[in-house]
């Protein structure tokens, strides 16, 4: 089940990454201003739950190290902050913080004996990073 809902929650990333570049920033501005902002706040949304992962796995762990929850909100609050910016310039920081999240968690998994979880997490990474990216450069500030 979690790896279904994984994979369909990349739906969103792909099916909005494709409309920043069908409905342009030239001929459509305030449509394609609307598909950037829903894929950076759905960017947004992504990144904090990786991060709430870290919380998750520090309150199942017998002996959390404070390293858990303090990068547990560093991801919400980064994502935060891209989510807040002109969404062209924000899809690059969440782009950024997704690749972010995936080497922190390759080690976090690791030491959680959550390893197994890591093919999928990859997958998702490449996906949601790679279409951030492309509706970042798809995409200009639009006044």
């Amino acid at each position: 089940m979690a790896l279904r809902l994984g994979y369909i929650g990349m739906v969103p990333f792909a099916v909005l990454a494709l409309l920043t570049w069908i409905v342009g920033p030239d001929t459509h501005p305030a449509e394609h201003w609307r598909v950037t902002l829903l894929l950076s706040c759905y960017a947004a949304v992504s990144v904090s739950f990786l991060g709430g992962i870290h919380w998750g796995l520090g309150f199942h762990s017998d002996s959390p190290t404070p390293i858990a929850f303090i990068w547990g909100v560093m991801p919400p609050a980064v994502s935060w902050l891209g989510a807040i910016m002109d969404p062209h310039a924000g899809l690059f920081v969440h782009s950024i913080m997704v690749i972010v999240c995936y080497l922190v968690d390759r080690k976090a998994y690791q030491a959680e004996q959550a390893a197994d979880w890591l093919t999928m997490r990859f997958r998702l990474t490449v996906v949601a990073s790679v279409s951030c990216l492309l509706a970042a450069l798809g995409s200009r500030a639009v006044t």
